[in-house]
């Protein structure tokens, strides 16, 4: 009897582990109850929430067993990695922030290893996978929810709407397709193909007729809300979604990457676009080899498999080592081959140059490849990409001067403790040291026709302040002629983040970009955010957007 008295406490005491810092008074109320639509939610491990910021944390195996998600946990890297539907997340143990699809997302509490159970902020995770989530103070309860509409299902399919309390948000109603009044502002979106995220889905895999009808459906609906421009992934993987001779087919087209789709869907979505008045961006994920380390299913004539010295792992992805000078040249003759064959109206890059985190195993390179003797590695790299950005405009603008090319850096190039000429922001990765992407002087240089920082904050979030950034960029940009657009987050509406409660933050950027000259357009991050109508955005913005 002793015996088991002493293992109730020793258990007892392990359990209240994680929440060591909380007072005695907080130890002792209450455990916390999580349901999800009226079921509750078991948990080996008791939730504990998180001092200070009133987080509350789960054990990663919460989310795989009771949120229907995938999760893949890396020991050595301490990162967990979940995936659901059309989102990716990834957390590092103790780093600040999150890695959500192809963006960086601050965290107000990051992941932590208790005691062998990794352990992850369950508001942030839930409301990434598009779950509604509330708190009962006095239950001490906490309860997730599934409302949601599948807007990516075919128009003539059966749409699957749960049940609820409240109203879902409408769907938007396609328009006719004339020609938008740009107005003079470019007002574009991302359209991302990696993963299936926007277009196509998974559920066309193969077949034409949907994936063109997907596309016909997607354009109105972005017209409808006053878009103007897509920038659509041509690139995901170092694969194309056209036929190439010097890259495979994409697998967001079949499946399997290397298969053809059967009719070429860049020439499709050239013509159907332009045929609405909206310009056509061709996307490019520049040094971006493949989403995962996994080789096995990567079609014959993939980078990986022709160039595997030109490869770099980092953080179980497939980099192209931009250190590599005849990989880049090769990179570029791939996006060439796009530039001298559509009708394009521009070259589109995002931030994949060098990878923000983890390690990038370069030194060899470093000292192959340093005819200029560049005293650091860091301001190597810096030329790498400097160089590559160069000498792809100079392509483009010998073979189809009327091509635009510009680039989405990170939103902040440098902060202002480093570099006193930097934004005053607090960032924890920034352009220019983690990225090696040094914007200022691609500016400076006229190398660009525009350029699009990420600025996914908002006006209250203090570490990296919407306006504060785009009064930055714009002094970035005076008295240049490279062109100013700003890249949004509409993601984040409805998402725990400071700013993001109500669709009225898109507008209020909106209006700031307004008092700056400069600033010649946005582009909004991505078409299914959008087209989910958070907090009622597409009515906001179609309303915006006839004044």
């Amino acid at each position: 009897m002793k015996l088991r008295k002493w293992f109730t406490l020793l258990l007892m005491f392990v359990l209240c582990i994680p929440a060591m810092g909380l007072s005695v008074q907080a130890q002792s109320t209450p455990e916390i109850s999580i349901y999800l639509d009226g079921q509750q939610v078991k948990s080996d491990v008791a939730p504990y929430i998180f001092p200070k910021v009133n987080v509350t944390m789960v054990p990663l195996r919460v989310i795989s067993e009771s949120l229907g998600a995938e999760v893949y946990w890396d020991q050595n890297k301490q990162t967990a990695t979940i995936l659901k539907d059309d989102t990716v997340l990834s957390m590092t143990v103790n780093q600040a922030y999150a890695l959500v699809n192809d963006g960086s997302v601050p965290l107000d509490a990051s992941a932590q290893n208790k005691q062998g159970r990794v352990m992850v902020p369950l508001r942030f995770v839930s409301e990434q996978l598009g779950l509604k989530v509330s708190w009962e103070q006095s239950t001490r309860t906490i309860t997730l929810r599934t409302d949601t509409i599948d807007i990516d299902s075919p128009a003539n399919e059966e749409i699957d709407i749960p049940i609820t309390d409240q109203e879902p948000d409408p769907l938007p109603v396609p328009v006719p397709t004339t020609p938008v009044d740009t107005g003079g502002s470019m007002r574009g979106v991302w359209i991302s193909t990696v993963f299936n995220l926007d277009w196509p889905s998974t559920g066309s895999y193969g077949n034409q007729t949907k994936q063109q009808q997907e596309y016909v459906q997607l354009l109105d609906e972005l017209q409808g809300m006053g878009m103007n421009t897509v920038f659509v992934q041509v690139r995901p993987s170092a694969d194309a979604l056209y036929p190439s001779s010097l890259v495979p087919w994409s697998k967001v087209l079949t499946g399997t990457q290397g298969k053809n789709p059967g009719y070429d869907p860049l020439a499709f979505m050239i013509e159907e676009t332009h045929r609405r008045g909206m310009e056509f961006h061709a996307w490019f994920n520049p040094f971006r080899a493949n989403t995962d380390a996994k080789t096995d299913q990567l079609a014959a004539n993939h980078v990986v498999k022709q160039h595997p010295d030109w490869i770099v792992n980092s953080s179980s992805k497939l980099y192209i080592n931009p250190g590599i000078p005849q990989a880049r040249q090769q990179i570029i003759k791939e996006i060439m081959e796009v530039v001298s064959r559509y009708d394009i109206d521009g070259v589109h890059l995002d931030d994949y140059f060098y990878p923000s985190n983890g390690t990038f195993n370069d030194d060899a390179t470093y000292k192959t490849y340093n005819s200029k003797k560049i005293a650091n590695k860091a301001d190597w790299r810096r030329d790498n990409i400097n160089q590559f950005v160069q000498q792809l405009n100079a392509s483009i603008k010998s073979a189809k001067p009327g091509v635009q090319f510009g680039i989405s850096p990170f939103g902040v190039w440098r902060n202002i403790a480093v570099d006193p000429t930097g934004s005053d922001t607090k960032a924890g990765v920034t352009a220019y040291d983690n990225m090696y992407a040094d914007v200022r002087t691609w500016i400076k240089q006229g190398w660009l026709d525009y350029v699009t920082p990420q600025i996914y904050w908002s006006m209250s979030f203090a570490p990296a302040q919407y306006d504060k950034l785009v009064t930055w960029w714009s002094h970035e940009v005076r008295g240049t002629n490279v062109k100013l657009y700003i890249g949004h987050s509409p993601y984040k509406l409805g998402t725990a983040e400071a700013g993001w409660q109500n669709a009225q933050e898109i507008i209020n950027q909106l209006d700031y970009n307004a008092l700056h000259p400069e600033v010649q357009g946005s582009i909004f991050f991505s078409a299914k955010d959008l087209r989910k109508n958070p907090l009622g955005l597409i009515q906001a913005l179609s309303s915006y957007y006839s004044r």
